[in-house]
């Protein structure tokens, strides 16, 4: 018994298995976007972002005066690696005066290697002449030294920290910490150190770090809790320095939502 066709010779049959071929298509094609893979570089070049700019704890030193400061924390881009790594220029200042920065670092911004459950290192370096970067953010381009100095400015490793995104519905987009028993560190005292950072949203930073001696009793940092650094309203710095590492506003809606990573 012949099937049962249209005026172009198509039978039911057929017609039915075409439409269900699209359907099968058009499905995989829709969660495919649905599900759109995140690299690790995406994440490294989000914290990278995020870091960037001018922050201050002015919040948080009027809420507790006698445990937090109101301190400025500055990051910017320095250079790039072969690889594309980020290096950023970082300090530390009293409000008061932010032309006496009491902390400058480089910090390498890289995804984590596969075989580690995290998503993004930030690893802290020493500057070889400090004083040739100080207030490095707030110099025109012109008057920094430029990348291939800054790679060669690069000294001694100090810390690193291991950032893996938060699960969804928490506060953070971000948070880690050093690996545990630290990092070696002999400030004030200390044998080791630990940092602790998490990322919330509106590039918000919070920073932890904490000295302990050979018996594990703190000596130096906050006791309370991290440090908490929020852009200042007024700052045209912070729009200056998001240029350097320009974010697709969709990408920071989707790393702050829930996203697949491909490895």
């Amino acid at each position: 018994m012949s099937s049962e066709t249209d005026g172009k010779g198509w039978s039911k049959a057929a017609r039915g298995v075409v439409v269900k071929a699209l359907l099968v298509a058009g499905g995989a094609l829709l969660l495919r976007r649905l599900t759109k893979s995140t690299t690790r570089w995406d994440h490294a070049r989000f914290v990278s972002h995020s870091l960037s700019g001018e922050k201050f704890s002015k919040e948080q030193a009027a809420r507790d005066p006698d445990n937090y400061f109101n301190i400025r924390l500055l990051t910017c881009p320095a250079a790039e690696m072969v690889d594309g790594s980020r290096v950023m220029y970082f300090e530390q200042a009293f409000w008061r005066t932010p032309q006496k920065p009491f902390r400058q670092r480089f910090l390498l911004v890289k995804p984590c290697p596969k075989e580690l459950k995290c998503d993004v290192e930030v690893s802290s370096f020493a500057i070889r002449d400090m004083e040739e970067y100080k207030n490095f953010c707030d110099r025109p381009k012109d008057q920094r030294p430029q990348p291939d100095e800054v790679i060669g400015d690069v000294a001694e490793h100090l810390t690193t920290i291991y950032l893996k995104r938060c699960d969804r519905g928490k506060r953070c987009l971000y948070e880690g910490s050093t690996s545990p028993g630290g990092f070696p560190n002999s400030w004030n005292g200390a044998a080791y150190c630990t940092s602790e950072l998490a990322i919330l949203k509106n590039h918000e930073l919070h920073f932890w770090e904490r000295g302990y001696d050979e018996d594990g009793q703190q000596v130096w940092g906050p006791k309370s809790g991290p440090y908490e650094f929020k852009h200042a309203p007024a700052s045209s710095f912070s729009d200056v320095f998001s240029l350097k590492f320009p974010l697709p506003q969709s990408m920071e809606k989707s790393i702050e939502g829930s996203f697949v990573l491909r490895e």
